[in-house]
């Protein structure tokens, strides 16, 4: 099966669009924090990222949704820096600091695509990628020049534009962002983005529409479609069923949803006490039971086994 973007790439449209996403850089407004900086004279803004793309590491990674791991691995390239910031990233010191990593040009970044490919990984996942969508398209022709054939997983925070999501219309597999926050107070707190909601509301509608529902082959491996992450905050199990209800009604009741209770402090949440803790069995075992209720059909199995294991049911 050819992916999206190698029919994109063949076709020639793929390099217009990568000289529309680079042209985008010099006043930047990729994502919702519309900074206008010229990223291609050097200057920075809200990601603390300029023209180049910085990678902090990459490898085939194990413990991502089954349908992405597969046998050999997805093929996880993890961006420094970040257009959202929330105060408690579980990957803080990366995306809280854009200079942590090797800055990469076009070829580079297409080596390291390359390599994950001949290494066996069943697709390539951009992890944090909203704020490097021009670096990631002009990698990918160098790299589509040198044989790579594999599905493109887009890993974001949710916190996507319209405008960069077109650009990548016809380039991206399979889209997997989080629904973090479902009030404007909530993504103002945490993420100082209080428009969060209405972001990401938008976001995932126009992935489901460039991708439909996640589609898996015979050997259980993600081909193409919409995957939603959803973690589990301290206090926040009403604004969970609002994002499964959500899901459920104005996307797809098909959706695979990965509704994930690995929440523990990290980062700077010390100005809030509700952030200290961590997710209770009891939570968990709600949320997942308020998916179900809302008709959500497609709940990661690796999550449901270990609530079970938790719980000390056998299975």
């Amino acid at each position: 099966m050819q992916t999206k973007g190698l029919r994109l790439f063949h076709s020639g449209i793929l390099a217009k669009r990568v000289e529309r996403a680079h042209d985008a850089l010099s006043d930047c407004t990729l994502c919702p924090r519309n900074c206008r900086v010229n990223r291609l004279e050097g200057e920075t803004g809200r990601c603390g990222t300029a023209e180049k793309a910085v990678i902090a590491s990459y490898n085939p990674h194990f413990g991502e949704e089954q349908p992405l791991v597969g046998s050999h691995g997805s093929g996880t390239i993890f961006h420094s820096g970040c257009s959202l910031g929330c105060c408690f990233c579980q990957n803080y010191d990366i995306s809280h600091h854009p200079s942590a990593g090797s800055q990469v040009d076009a070829e580079h970044f297409a080596a390291i695509m390359l390599d994950l490919q001949s290494r066996g990984c069943h697709n390539i996942n951009f992890v944090t990628p909203s704020h490097v969508v021009p670096q990631i398209m002009a990698a990918l022709i160098t790299a589509y020049e040198n044989g790579l054939t594999l599905p493109l997983v887009y890993n974001s925070s949710g916190y996507d534009s319209i405008a960069t999501l077109d650009l990548l219309d016809g380039v991206i597999d399979i889209y997997m962002p989080d629904f973090k926050f479902w009030e404007n107070e909530t993504g103002r707190k945490y993420a100082d983005a209080p428009d969060y909601p209405e972001v990401s509301q938008k976001a995932v509608r126009e992935m489901h529409r460039q991708v439909g529902d996640l589609q898996i082959d015979q050997d259980g491996v993600a081909q193409q479609g919409l995957l939603i992450r959803h973690l589990l905050m301290p206090g926040g199990l009403e604004e969970t069923k609002a994002i499964l209800g959500f899901i459920a009604r104005n996307i797809s009741t098909d959706t695979y949803v990965n509704v994930m209770d690995q929440y523990r402090p990290c980062g700077t949440p010390d100005s809030f006490a509700e952030l200290q803790s961590t997710i209770s069995h009891e939570h968990y075992s709600e949320a997942l039971d308020h998916a179900q209720e809302v008709g959500l059909k497609r709940l990661d199995q690796r999550d449901l086994v270990s609530l079970l294991k938790r719980l000390g049911i056998s299975y």
